[in-house]
């Protein structure tokens, strides 16, 4: 019997250590321990976010920039006192949106101190703000932690630059346990994007450095860009929306400019490389735009799961931007 109870006992605290470090996200995970989180997150954006509607495309680039590297654990946040940090990466160099979420952060934390983690609240708040400004609403299943390492080398291999080709893509997303459908509709948010001229210049001036034009692009559009957007290929300031006269609208508007050929990025211009994907942005476009929000939807609920710490796992942050001493 000795044994027996012995053997229980061992079973219950291995089921017990399993259920911690394997803990699931779920929708209201702080319903009791921080009922007025989720309600705090989403007044907050209603309140600010038709001040400034670019944020929502700002918030859900954050998202995806900080799930692709150590997944979703906010440590796009960390602050680095040696410049090494993600947020120090030339992908992250022009993410905005850090003071919008230490905002909401200190209105939780003044509500539960050390329960609600800054991943939960960069997905809630980037979900909130599209919704807000239109577009597709998505579930949020919460109890995220939050990371502690946060690497500079590691956001520059693992987020998808604007010059990445196909293989690139296919490689990156596939790291993260995403498929070339996921591929094409996350690119979708590229439809209430805006683009700096130099992250695609060299695709106007300098594609292959004989001061040549990417022929990938539309060769009308190019020089409608270069004569009244990107006059020269050092222009590191001027802004280009990349769903243009539709770019408020979270729409079928950016794959419409892709099948143009009139995508701002050679990753845009990847999506119609591959015969699977091709065939992805034409279905999409046959469908409707509430095709396009559910299918949207399935795959941002996807890579909201990337990589998750939860149960012990990391911590939750008292402030965004450090590691708690």
């Amino acid at each position: 019997m000795g044994s027996q109870n012995y053997f229980k006992v061992l079973i219950l605290f291995l089921s017990a250590l399993i259920a911690s470090t394997h803990a699931q996200l779920e929708i209201g995970f702080y319903v009791k321990s921080c009922p007025k989180a989720e309600q705090i997150i989403l007044n907050f954006v209603h309140e600010h976010i038709h001040n400034a509607p670019s944020l929502a495309a700002a918030l859900i680039r954050m998202h995806f920039h900080d799930c692709f590297v150590r997944g979703c654990d906010a440590s796009v946040l960390l602050n680095s006192t040696t410049n090494q940090a993600e947020k120090n990466a030339p992908p992250n160099l022009t993410v905005r949106g850090f003071d919008f979420i230490d905002r909401i952060k200190s209105l939780v934390e003044a509500e539960c101190p050390g329960v609600v983690s800054c991943a939960d609240i960069i997905a809630l708040a980037a979900r909130d703000s599209i919704v807000a400004t239109g577009g597709p609403y998505w579930k949020v299943p919460t109890g995220r932690r939050d990371g502690v390492i946060s690497n500079l080398v590691e956001a520059r291999n693992n987020i998808p630059a604007p010059f990445s080709n196909f293989t690139t893509l296919q490689t990156l997303f596939g790291n993260q346990g995403l498929d070339l459908k996921d591929l094409v509709l996350l690119s979708g948010a590229h439809t209430i994007g805006v683009s700096l001229c130099s992250s695609f210049s060299n695709r106007l001036f300098n594609f292959t450095g004989k001061g040549d034009q990417d022929p990938a692009l539309d060769s009308e559009y190019a020089t409608n860009l270069k004569t009244f957007k990107c006059k020269n290929i050092n222009d590191n300031t001027t802004i280009v929306e990349m769903d243009p006269g539709s770019r408020k609208t979270f729409d079928l508007g950016y794959y419409h400019q892709v099948v143009k050929r009139r995508g701002l990025f050679e990753s845009d211009a990847a999506l119609l490389t591959n015969s699977v994907t091709k065939s992805l942005v034409n279905q999409l476009l046959q469908g409707s735009i509430e095709n396009f929000f559910a299918e949207f939807a399935n795959s941002m609920e996807k890579m909201g799961r990337i990589k998750v710490k939860t149960g012990t796992e990391g911590e939750i942050r008292k402030h965004c931007a450090f590691v708690n001493s």
